[in-house]
């Protein structure tokens, strides 16, 4: 699992399937047509998404994967729009052009954030014998750039019996594995991958079992291995995670999701992270771990959505971790934290010391400081260090307790120990927007300014001060 989520190596999967475009025209809607019991929408933005087997395009390149697409598109301006979409992403495109095939499009009319109406602009017929010789012709030409092959099938007709045939018996040749996200109510066309991923209501239309208790679970998982001859068998269960028969032995992987806004695109990612991790690793079960951290993320999002390794992993930590630790992160974690950050256009505060006895001081200098961005990111002396700076007797609290008390505090996003006597190095992997020190810097130079870009003072409060709240205590 480890070895996953530390991305060793860069997996290059490659997906046939069915391609389409996603199609949204936003708008508002304040009035009922006078022709028609219609509502009038005025469209005031429009956008266009990579859709279909897309979805598993657009997962698999946020895990950081290298992507190779093979489908069969009309020779209409769809399949141009697919093109572009796909050009403006790092993933290769090995399309086909059919004339007079109708490239999928699904448009949808959206109203408040609501969808008034949907519209489809496709063809659904089998792609031709000329076509499905093409595709194989450029599988064999590619086949071996590529770790494993997912197919992700929308029943659009890419994925005919024949071509499905062809694509697990080359990859056979060539051992790799080919993992598929199946559609419609005959799986033989699929005999020989390496396993399926239908969902509950999938598998129990392709097998006739209904699923509602652990002995039909196992029943359809037996009976989808003997219809697609499999090596194992698998389905999804939405929210409560993935259910696998392998070695005659049904183990289910729950989902752990904090809150389930939509589960919209959840197979997409499923499919996209078990590929994933399939092509890192050969233990499955480390697989379906991963796929259900994927899907516990997307499943708290809205609309199709998609993932990345960091999200993963901060997920994969809140299930184990108090909420106050979570904010607390080793220097390595920083720096992918604040590289993610930087990618959300966030506003990165940083600043750092000893905050040795928490006083009111510490807290109204920390409160100004995050009020300068949108992260605050605490870099904290060591005890080692403190004492180098401070002396044998200091710290009076040890760095994990200060850590945790600053952790606490509202304005703190994330606190991070280091060990240096100033926290260049660490400064220089955060590279934050906004670098703050206490007032007393004035005219003096401040580690880290030649990395931020801006330097930013700010007043202690009078007579709050560590020291003082030592001599007090000390009766001086």
């Amino acid at each position: 699992m480890e070895r996953i989520l530390q991305n060793e190596k860069k997996p290059n999967i490659l997906v046939i399937g069915d391609l389409m475009v996603d199609h949204y025209l936003w708008g508002t809607c304040d009035r009922i047509s006078p022709e028609a019991p219609v509502q009038i929408i005025d469209i005031q933005n429009e956008t266009k998404v990579l859709g279909g087997a897309g979805n598993v395009i657009s997962n698999l390149l946020s895990l950081g994967a290298d992507v190779g697409v093979l489908s069969v598109v009309g020779d209409d301006s769809v399949a141009e729009e697919v093109k572009y979409l796909i050009d403006a992403t790092d993933a290769k495109s090995f399309l086909i052009l059919q004339k007079g095939r109708k490239t999928s499009k699904k448009s949808r009319i959206m109203a408040s954030k609501s969808q008034v109406v949907r519209y489809d602009h496709e063809s659904k017929n089998n792609i031709s014998f000329e076509s499905t010789d093409k595709v194989y012709a450029k599988l064999q030409q590619i086949v071996n750039g590529y770790d494993l092959i997912l197919l992700s099938d929308y029943g659009k007709g890419v994925l005919t019996n024949d071509l499905t045939q062809r694509i697990i018996k080359i990859a056979t040749l060539n051992n790799k594995k080919v993992i598929v996200d199946p559609k419609g109510k005959s799986y033989a066309k699929y005999a020989g991958a390496y396993f399926l991923t239908p969902n509950k209501k999938e598998a129990e239309v392709a097998t006739g079992i209904k699923i509602d208790s652990e002995d039909s679970l196992r029943d359809a998982l037996k009976e989808l291995q003997k219809i697609a001859s499999l090596e194992m068998s698998v389905i999804t269960l939405s929210e409560d995670g993935i259910a696998v028969l392998k070695d005659k032995v049904v183990t289910v992987k729950p989902t752990v999701a904090k809150e389930v806004f939509d589960v919209t695109g959840a197979g997409d990612t499923v499919l996209a992270s078990l590929g994933y991790a399939l092509a890192m690793t050969e233990d499955i079960f480390a697989a379906l771990e991963f796929a259900n951290l994927a899907a516990g993320v997307v499943v708290g999002k809205l609309g199709s959505a998609t993932v990345t390794l960091d999200e993963i992993e901060d997920y994969k930590a809140t299930l184990h971790k108090s909420s106050i630790d979570l904010h607390i992160k080793t220097v390595k974690e920083i720096k992918k934290v604040a590289k993610r950050l930087r990618k959300q256009n966030k506003k990165i505060i940083f600043t750092n010391g000893c905050f040795d006895i928490l006083h009111k001081g510490h807290v109204s200098y920390l409160n100004n400081a995050k009020a300068l961005g949108d992260v605050l990111i605490v870099g904290l002396n060591s005890d080692d260090s403190v004492k180098r700076l401070k002396g044998e007797n200091r710290p009076i609290n040890n760095h994990d307790d200060r850590a945790y008390i600053l952790s606490a505090l509202e304005c703190v996003d994330y606190v991070v120990i280091f060990d240096e006597d100033t926290p260049y190095e660490l400064i220089e992997r955060v590279k934050p927007d906004i670098l703050v020190k206490g007032a007393d810097y004035e005219g003096k130079e401040v580690i880290g300014s030649d990395i931020a870009k801006e330097t930013v003072l700010i007043d202690f409060v009078e007579g709050k001060s560590t020291t003082s709240t030592i001599e007090k205590i000390l009766g001086k």
